[in-house]
Formats: C-alpha cells, structure tokens, sequence
C-alpha cells in the first residue's frame, strides 16, 4: 500500500487510503506515457505495480481485496478510506465502506493498462490482466450503473445495500483512460454531473437535492467536518470533469471553448481573488461560493494546469 499521510509529530506513516495505491499506478503509465522512460518503468515501477495488484486481488490491510465478482471491497463502519474521509469523535460523515464507484472505476483502468502494457511482450500476463478486467468491466456495470436516474450507484454496501447518493466520484469512470461504461454511460454520467455538480469552481460533493447537503463550510470543527463532503466544492475534480466532458463530446472545437468557459473562474481566482498563484482548498457549496479551508492546495492548482492544457491541445 502506499501511504497517504506522513505523521506531524512523529514518524509514524498512516495507511488509511483504499484508492492512493491505484492512483499510483495510474501516475506511473502517465510517466512512461509522457517520457518513454521504459527502462525505469520497467525495471523500478512494473515490479511495484504487479506488486500491488496481487495485493489487492489476494487481500491486503484494511479488508482490501477483490470479492467473487472482481470488484475491490474495503473497510467496515470504523475507517474512513476513500478521499471522502472526514471523521470526528468516530463519526465517519460520509460511510464509504464496501465498493465505492471510484476505486473500482481505478482498479478497472489499473487492469486495463498492465493489459495493454503486456500486450505483443507476454500472452501469459496480458490475457490474464485482461480476464482480470473484463470480469470488472461487467459486475461493475451491473453493480452501479443506475439506469432509472442516469448515473452510477456511490456505493455498494457489504450487506448489499445501495448508496445512490448523487456525487462526484462517478466522474471518474469516464475521465480516466480506460472506462467500464458505454459511450452512452459515460455522456449521461458527464450530463448529470454538469446539471447537478458543477459550479464555478469546481465539483460538489453531494447534489443540492439531497437532505444531506450543506451548503456553506463553516463552525467549529465538527461542524466543518461534516459539511466537507457534503456539498463543499471541491476545485482539484474540475480537472477530470473537463477530461470527461471532453471525452463524450470528442474534445471538438465547440466542446473546448465551453470547457474553457467552465475553467474562468478558477482563473481568476488563481491570478486576481484568491492567494496570489494558488488555488483554494475548497469552497461553499452555494453561491456565492466563498473560497475556504486552505488557501493554497497543490492538487487544485494541479488539476486546473491539467484541465488548461486539456483545452489547449
């Protein structure tokens, strides 16, 4: 696993984080897609991403593993291992345990691209990777594909039962490089997320229709804790939504500039309103969408870089 925090007082690392392992082998095809540095690929990071894949197929801390259906399942009523992960007095605000849409839409695209990473090097690898995805593929989209509502399921319970909670993590079933859906899936995803999601600033993290919604980040501390993804916008996921609006839409002209429409405010935020050159943390769900939490975070900055140069290719 690879840890997602590094103590502040001491040297202990925390592992608490079901999807961090993924999006590092996410990280590390896009270093060889963006350098064709294959003999450090190879010989450092191919050994590591295996490593982690059987790992998780087998079992690892946590609960982490793949259930009869291939889909990853993890953690219980006490952890919080999603980035969804706010707690406070053993309260976890937003329970993510069992399959959660966006570590399998990961593990899909994860066996997807060591699959195409085998593929005309090794048969045994490669068809066995692809099995692996394939399998995914379809429990995945019988698990969360929602057809009455047009959107995927949040998250699939131990017990069974369904969250259908309308939130951001779908998104990434379609922005990522291999996605388990049709093109039809992937376009009513995008929609969704544009009618009820998106904002000037970014991504909500919970539909304003829902009784769980807050609408302003603001308190004290638990107060605060419970709002954080529950409504509170989140900029980092504006760039895997323009990644996916292009997709559906074939990054035609018309689709970038209305891309480059969604990106303004962020903009001027990062040049005119916010700390000069960075980005905030989060911001209100509601207008007018005061920017909060902390006001230079490296992952927003991150993601509205990645979404510019999206639409200027």
């Amino acid at each position: 696993m690879i840890p997602n925090r590094f103590d502040d007082y001491s040297d202990s690392t925390h592992f608490n984080s079901v999807d961090a392992s993924l999006w590092f082998i996410n990280a590390a095809f896009q270093y060889l897609r963006a350098t064709d540095d294959s003999k450090t690929f190879e010989q450092e990071l191919m050994p590591t991403i295996r490593l982690i894949i059987d790992s998780y197929r087998k079992g690892t801390r946590f609960g982490i593993h793949a259930d009869a259906d291939g889909l990853i399942t993890a953690g219980d009523e006490q952890t919080q291992l999603t980035w969804m992960d706010a707690k406070y007095d053993d309260i976890a605000f937003t329970p993510r345990y069992g399959k959660a849409v966006e570590v399998n839409a990961l593990w899909y695209n994860c066996l997807c691209l060591a699959a195409q990473f085998y593929a005309g090097r090794d048969m045994e690898n490669a068809g066995r990777y692809e099995s692996m995805a394939e399998k995914v593929r379809k429990s995945f989209s019988e698990l969360f594909w929602n057809e009455s509502k047009g959107y995927l399921n949040d998250c699939i319970l131990p017990d069974g039962s369904v969250d259908d909670s309308l939130r951001p993590n779908q998104i990434f079933a379609v922005s990522l490089n291999f996605s388990p859906l049709s093109e039809k899936q992937q376009a009513s995803v995008a929609e969704v997320v544009q009618k009820h999601l998106l904002t000037p600033y970014g991504l909500r993290t919970l539909s304003p229709d829902s009784p769980n919604y807050k609408s302003e980040y603001t308190g004290p501390p638990q107060q605060r804790d419970e709002a954080y993804h529950q409504g509170t916008v989140w900029p980092y996921l504006i760039g895997h939504f323009v990644e996916a609006y292009l997709k559906v839409n074939e990054s035609s002209p018309a689709s970038k500039i209305q891309a480059a429409q969604f990106i303004e405010p962020l903009l001027g935020h990062l040049t005119e309103d916010g700390c000069l050159g960075s980005i905030s943390e989060i911001f209100d769900g509601d207008a007018p969408h005061k920017p909060k939490g902390c006001f230079a975070q490296a992952w927003s900055i991150a993601e509205l870089i990645r979404a510019y140069q999206l639409i200027s290719s």
